[in-house]
This record gives C-alpha cells, sequence and structure tokens, in this order.
C-alpha cells in the first residue's frame, strides 16, 4: 500500500481517529461515582460559584486546550471545510498531548465569517485555559485572534501564523551568529505575504530585524509603497511595503542575506541564490515542497549556505511542533490570560541556546545516528528532543510572571522539576538523586575517558554541576574529540601513556601481590584504565568510578571487585535496576553479578537494596520472590528465600518491612497481598523486589522493561567498599550521567 492508503488504515483501525476520553480519578465503586457526580459534585460546583479560579483547582480546565478550526486553509489542501480538517485536528491533540501533556477538544466550527467564529469561540472561554485557532485563512483570521486576545482572558494563539515565526527567528538567530552576520543589519526577503508571513515579518523586527530592511513579496511582485498607495494590497501587507522601484521575487533576493519562502514550491532558482549576499541564510518552508530543494540551493555556489526547511528528510526543519506545545505548558502553568509577544521571544530565544548544546544520544539515535552539533547543518533542536519541555516552558513561564500575564506565580526551578514528572516516573526520581549530588559534588573517575560518551558525560555532569569529572584516556586524542564535539569545558585527564603511574602501581602490587601479581605486572596492569581508576578510589584521589562502557560486564567488574572490593558489612555485591512505571518505582536485583546466591547472600542483597531505595527517597518494602507462597511449596528452592527473609526480619538494624518467599503477583498487587494474605508483613505492595538468582532477575527485569513499559536505570552495584558503578555496554549518555549522580550520592553517604 501507499502512503496514503496506509493512512486510511490508520485512522480506521478501531477506534476510529486518533484520541479519546480517559478518566483521571477512580470510579470504581458506588462512593467513586458519587464523588465524581451526584451528589458529591455540587460542592466543587457551588464553591466555583462563588470563586471563578477554582475552576482551575477542581477541573481539567487548566490543562485543556480547544484546537479550533473551519477547515479553510488546511495546510496543502485548502478551504475543505469544517468536518473534512477533523483529522487534522484531531492530529493536532495528538502533537499537544505527546510533546507537552496538554489535554485537547478539538472544535470544527462550520462558520465561515470572522463574527461567527468569534462568538462561537468567545462562548467557550468557560471550558478551555487557552485556545489553539488552527488553518483559517487570511485575512480573516488576523481578526480573529486580535478580537478573541483583546475579549478573552485566556490565551488565544494562532499557530499558523506565530508558530513559524518563532521557530524561524530561533533559526534565524542561531543562522546569522554561523554566518557571522548582525540581526540589525540583516537584508531579509520574505516570499509570501500571507498569514504567517506577515506574522514572520513582525516576528523578526521584535528580534531585532530592522522593519525597513525586509522586503516582502507577494503572487504579483514586491510590495512597494506605490503599490499600497494605489490600495493594490490590504492593510496588512501594506504594513511591509517599502519605497523602492517594482519588481519581482529575483530582484527583492538579490544582494539579500536572508531568504524566507512562505509561498509555493519551486519559486526560487538557483541564479536567485547565487545573486544572495555572502553566506546566505534561505528558510524554504513551502510544504510539502519548498521554494527551492534543499541539494540545489546547496550546490548553487561555493560558500556556506544555511539552508532550512520544513521537511524532516533535511537538516534544520522548522516545524512549528517546536513551538505551540511548550507555550501552551508554560501559558497554562501560570495561568496566563495571554501569550504575549515577551513569551514568544522568550520561546525563540531559548530554542536557539539549546541548539548550542550537547545532544543526546537518544535523539542522535532517532535520526539515524547523523552528527548533530551545532553548526550549519544544526541550527534548531529536533522535534523528538525531550529537552525542549524543559527550556521552553520555564522560559515561557518566566517571560509571563515578568511581563504580567500570569496569574499565578511559580518558582522556575521548581517548575522544571515538575516537567520532568511529567515525562515519566524515572526523570522525578533520578531529579531526587541529582538534586542531592549537587549539594556536594564529588570527583568521579571515568575509567574509558577517551569515550566520546564519557567525554560528553563529563561535560554534562560539570554542566550541571554533579560532579567533579576525571577522564583516563589519551590526553590529546580527548582533547581532539572535545574540540569537534564543540564542548567547552576543562576536565582533569589522566593520561596512562605520559603521567606518572609509580603510586598507583604500587599500591595495586601491595594489594595484589598475594594473589600472584608481581610488581612487574602492576606496572603493566595499571596502564589499564579500569585497574587506574580503582586504585584512584581506593587511595582517595577519586570518590567514585564509572566504567563498562566499552567491556563485558564481567571483566569491567573484576579490577574494582579486585582492588576496591566489598564494604566492611557486605561479603557480596550485587546489581539492582530501578523501574519506574507511571504512578509506582520498583528494585529489582540482583540483575548482573551473582549467578546463584545463597540464603545469607540473598538477605544481604535485599539489605543493600532497601539502602540504595531510600537514596531515592523511597521507603523500602522488601519481598523474596519464588514461585510459592509463604511455603505452599517446600523445597531447596523456595526454602532459600524463605530463609533471606527470616534473616533479615530477625536483624535488630532492619527497620522496613520483609516478607517472602511470595509469589511476583503477590508482592505486587494489593488486593491478592491484604486479601488473601492478610497475615504477610507488608502492608503495601513490594517496592524491593529480591530475585532467587541472577537468571530470574536478569529476565523479569528486561520483560518489565519492554513489555511492561517501564524505564530502567541502573545497573547500580551495591555492597562495595567505595562506589564504583558498571555501565552495560551501550549504554547512552543520559544513563552515565544518572549513574554519576548515583555514585556522587554513594560517596556523599560513604
Amino acid at each position: 500500500m501507499g502512503l496514503d492508503d496506509d493512512a486510511r488504515e490508520y485512522h480506521r483501525t478501531d477506534p476510529p481517529g486518533k484520541i479519546e476520553i480517559s478518566t483521571t480519578k477512580p470510579t470504581n465503586t458506588q462512593r467513586d461515582l458519587s464523588l465524581a457526580y451526584s451528589p458529591g459534585v455540587a460542592a466543587p460546583c457551588k464553591d466555583i460559584h462563588e470563586n471563578p479560579d477554582l475552576a482551575y483547582d477542581y477541573t481539567a480546565k487548566g490543562n485543556l486546550v480547544g484546537v479550533v478550526s473551519n477547515g479553510s486553509a488546511v495546510l496543502g489542501l485548502g478551504d475543505i471545510g469544517a468536518q473534512a480538517s477533523k483529522p487534522v485536528m484531531e492530529g493536532k491533540g495528538v502533537l499537544f498531548k505527546r510533546f507537552a501533556d496538554i489535554d485537547v477538544f478539538d472544535i470544527e466550527l462550520d462558520q465561515t465569517t470572522a463574527e461567527d467564529i468569534i462568538r462561537s469561540v468567545k462562548a467557550m472561554e468557560p471550558t478551555f485555559g487557552g485556545i489553539n485557532l488552527e488553518d483559517i485563512k487570511a485575512p480573516e483570521c488576523f481578526e480573529i485572534e486580535e478580537t478573541l486576545r483583546a475579549e478573552m482572558d485566556i490565551p488565544v494563539f494562532h499557530d499558523d501564523q506565530h508558530g513559524t515565526a518563532i521557530i524561524s527567528g530561533a533559526g534565524l538567530i542561531n543562522a546569522a551568529d554561523i554566518a557571522g552576520k548582525d540581526l540589525e543589519t540583516l537584508e531579509v526577503t520574505i516570499s509570501g505575504a500571507g498569514a504567517s508571513a506577515l506574522a514572520t515579518a513582525r516576528f523578526y523586527v521584535s528580534l531585532g530585524v530592522k522593519r525597513e530592511n525586509i522586503t516582502m513579496c507577494d503572487s504579483t511582485g514586491i510590495i512597494t509603497r506605490e503599490r499600497a498607495e494605489a490600495g493594490d494590497v490590504n492593510d496588512y501587507k501594506a504594513e511591509f511595503a517599502r519605497d523602492v522601484p517594482e519588481g519581482g521575487l529575483a530582484d527583492a533576493v538579490e544582494g539579500a542575506d536572508v531568504l524566507v519562502g512562505l509561498s509555493v514550491a519551486g519559486i526560487v532558482s538557483q541564479e536567485m541564490v547565487r545573486s544572495m549576499a555572502d553566506n546566505p541564510i534561505i528558510f524554504a518552508m513551502a510544504n510539502p515542497e519548498p521554494e527551492i530543494g534543499y541539494h540545489e540551493a546547496k550546490e548553487a555556489r561555493d560558500d556556506t549556505v544555511i539552508m532550512g526547511t520544513g521537511r524532516s528528510d533535511y537538516p534544520n526543519q522548522v516545524n512549528n511542533v517546536l513551538g505551540f506545545p511548550f507555550l501552551f505548558r508554560g501559558a497554562l502553568d501560570v495561568r496566563a490570560t495571554e501569550i504575549n509577544e515577551e513569551m514568544k521571544l522568550a520561546a525563540a530565544r531559548a530554542l536557539a541556546e539549546l541548539a548550542r548544546k550537547d545532544v543526546p544520544d537518544a535523539v542522535v539515535k532517532a535520526y539515524g545516528d547523523q552528527p548533530l552539533h551545532y553548526g550549519p547543518e544544526y541550527i534548531l533542536p529536533k522535534p523528538v528532543d525531550p529537552r525542549v519541555m524543559f527550556e521552553l516552558a520555564p522560559a515561557v513561564a518566566v517571560a509571563a510572571m515578568e511581563s504580567g500575564a500570569a496569574r499565578q506565580e511559580i518558582d522556575a526551578e521548581a517548575y522544571r522539576e515538575r516537567l520532568e514528572a511529567r515525562l515519566g516516573k524515572s526523570r522525578e526520581m533520578m531529579r531526587v538523586v541529582i538534586n542531592k549530588a549537587k549539594t556536594d559534588p564529588k570527583r568521579v573517575v571515568l575509567a574509558e575517558g577517551s569515550d566520546e560518551k564519557m567525554i560528553r558525560a563529563a561535560y554534562q555532569i560539570q554542566e550541571q554541576g554533579i560532579a567533579d569529572p576525571i577522564l583516563i584516556g589519551d590526553r590529546d586524542e580527548i582533547w581532539g574529540k572535545m574540540e569537534r564535539l564543540g564542548l567547552d569545558f576543562t576536565p582533569e585527564i589522566v593520561d596512562p601513556s605520559e603521567d606518572s603511574l609509580e603510586p598507583y602501581a604500587e599500591r595495586l602490587h601491595e594489594l595484589r601481590q598475594r594473589k600472584g601479581v608481581t610488581r612487574h605486572e602492576a606496572e603493566e596492569l595499571i596502564r589499564d584504565g579500569n585497574y587506574l581508576g580503582s586504585v584512584m578510589v581506593e587511595v582517595g584521589d577519586a570518590d567514585a568510578m564509572l566504567t563498562g562502557l566499552m567491556h563485558h560486564y564481567p571483566s569491567a567488574l573484576r579490577p574494582p571487585l579486585q582492588v576496591v572490593g566489598t564494604a566492611e558489612d557486605a561479603d557480596y555485591a550485587a546489581g539492582v535496576y530501578m523501574l519506574t512505571f507511571k504512578n509506582r518505582v520498583v528494585f529489582v536485583a540482583d540483575a548482573t553479578v551473582n549467578l546463584n546466591p545463597g540464603s545469607k547472600e540473598l538477605a544481604e542483597i535485599g539489605r543493600h537494596t532497601a539502602e540504595l531505595a531510600r537514596r531515592f527517597n523511597v521507603e523500602p518494602r522488601a519481598a523474596f520472590l519464588s514461585y510459592s507462597n509463604f511455603g505452599s511449596v517446600d523445597n531447596e528452592g523456595t526454602r532459600k528465600p524463605r530463609e533471606a527473609a527470616e534473616m533479615l526480619r530477625e536483624d535488630p538494624a532492619v527497620d522496613f518491612p520483609v516478607d517472602g518467599e511470595m509469589q511476583a503477583d503477590t508482592a505486587v498487587v494489593e488486593d491478592i497481598l491484604e486479601g488473601t494474605y492478610g497475615f504477610s508483613e507488608l502492608d503495601d505492595p513490594a517496592n524491593v523486589l529480591i530475585f532467587p538468582n541472577l537468571e530470574s532477575g536478569n529476565i523479569a527485569y528486561k520483560l518489565l522493561q519492554r513489555l511492561g513499559g517501564a524505564d530502567a536505570i541502573g545497573p547500580m552495584l551495591v555492597g562495595m567498599d567505595e562506589p564504583v558503578h558498571v555501565l552495560q555496554r551501550g549504554d547512552e549518555v543520559k544513563d552515565i550521567v544518572n549513574l554519576a549522580g548515583v555514585a556522587v550520592v554513594d560517596a556523599q553517604e560513604n
């Protein structure tokens, strides 16, 4: 099937469409229903009647946007009417939810006049926290937005106008920086004079481009003062009329620094591109085909052409999804009365700044592992970059507060953490640890310091104030990679090929001489980053160590076990994964180290895993798992976890509930635990799950991650004498940063 047929099947598959309404509160019992509706619902209704602002506290209004269209200017389709525009409006709702966790009702109005649409939308103000106008033709869209903004007390935003303006404006900031040009001296030509073109021109003026340096062309040609005085253009176009001779697009483009295309495909030639100023900036944003093809424009001249389009298959996609979800997120969260120019400028500048930062591995993978770093081919973040919400929404919220548009003040840093929680429990949990780490950063040695991921992680660790990174590796190679990646920071580097390692070799020999390691062998071994890093931690020249990215887990674990060893109160190390679900967190052990632990080992693993849970501010409830419940099967295998649970319960130092042996569903399902096994020591479902052997633990965590939708953080090594964590091969930069945070908190408490 072709794309069209695939899309039809996608939309018609049961249930039809792309959205549904789901409940957010329990509705299982008669009492639940009496609270949700009659008679209980009367109480919040009366409160809102007395104080309308309480609608934000008692209802979904504060997270609900109305996407409104009459289908008169649907992108690429034109005037197809209200009903035919519904799939597009549902799609807009999907983007709001996917990228910013904002709920949407799509409203398709079978109305054509500005007056009727204004009347209808204004009447819906009690329902929504904001209104996104979509695909309404010009010039009616201007009147509709201007009137509604003036008369409504919630944000009204026409994305077709301002979305393109904001995103291309962010691109313009960075493109001008890369081309070595100043915004106030740019000569800008705009092909097109519709809603998005006019809004873009206005926004560029707000950014610093001089109005008299903007030349706008419609289908007739350059919009000149002579045409405006003759009444040949409407009042909106006349705003950008220039006192220049009449001419076509080719005349307007000659000598221009910037060409913005918001018109039709194929209207720009290579000759036009060659006539532009040095290192030109071209945003060809007609969809689905741009005014000039990406490769056509790049091949037209020998200097640097910074090229952006509306397409995802070329660099520098100018995509409105980078803007509207996060503008509304920030506006809704401060209960803003409008989205004003200050908020739009804050969004553009935050986007531009984000593009200059290191790009997460997950984003790179999503785009085929192509290099993504600030430069002519990367002037805007990618839409799938989760950091966009954390950067834009707070910037918009702060701008709303500073400009007087906000009805509610918030703490920007605390707000950023709440936003992270919206994207998953794992982010919320890691924020707890990262914040602890920042209070007292420690020295973390990265044993595989020449690896690009380790270097990028070191940059983020230092930039965020989590730790002081120490990279082990070839100094010249590390500096070379830092320069290529555009990472401007100064980590400590230990180069085994150049630096004197005599004291470390001596210490390694002392530790291992009765294990068959000679002095000469110690000198050889110490040039291995895993041994060197382990000794640095053991002697106190580093507080923690990360390794394993380039080694199999057992070979990476062996040196720290030999050198650092286990803690005084531990005979065994174990690997723990934290698995986060939407509303639940569980710690799974052992998933990486001990093949077939005995009851004593299991008890120790349970104790150390519980201690780890508390570092994440989680009060542990430990369950030792088996295929039987509390002696229902009695054999050597079931006795092992049962005995481990008994050992912990009898330990006077253990101050958390422990039970077992029990089946996995017994441990995590409240109805089973309380209904069938009310005698259990666990008063709530377990959050520390101890598996009887490595095989079951590893299988379980991977199934929960892949089929259960859990996010996995780890493996975190517990039971070591000093903080050492062994990564899995293929881990991403964010995994390294997360484990660095865990290691620092370990070191703080060590």
